[in-house]
């Protein structure tokens, strides 16, 4: 009866060897594009690119890998429904960014100035 609750999930050895696989093919990639520095560098990064898409590819077949991809594809699925503002409430918003930062920058600035004249006054230092 045991040998029919087998599930078909992967085991964490085949998981662990397709990790492997995957580091394997970045780190050559990343190797060749030093390896091969005389060629156009045009090559150099699509021949990157394409066995960074392999070791993505690869990592996607494992357990893991695969919660990341679906964790990603919801990430895109909650970024759609956003609604970003327009142009005009943009500028408001920085205007009234910069209005605040003027205020509380000249604010501070009176107080700084206001401390440094009781230090002096306090010191007898000041003229």
């Amino acid at each position: 009866m045991s040998a029919n609750l087998q599930t078909d999930s992967p085991s964490p050895a085949s998981d662990r060897i397709k990790w492997l696989i995957a580091v394997a093919l970045i780190v050559g990639g990343i190797a060749g594009f030093y390896y091969w520095s005389e060629e156009s560098l045009l090559l150099r990064v699509i021949g990157l690119l394409v066995l960074v898409a392999l070791a993505v590819l690869v990592a996607v077949q494992t357990e893991s890998g695969r919660s990341a991809w679906y964790f990603v594809m919801d990430a895109r699925t909650e970024l759609r429904k956003v609604v970003w503002p327009n142009r005009k409430e943009t500028v408001q918003t920085t205007m009234i960014i910069l209005a605040m930062v003027t205020a509380v920058a000249l604010i501070l600035w009176g107080l700084d100035s206001f401390f440094a004249w009781s230090v002096k006054l306090l010191l007898g230092t000041g003229s």
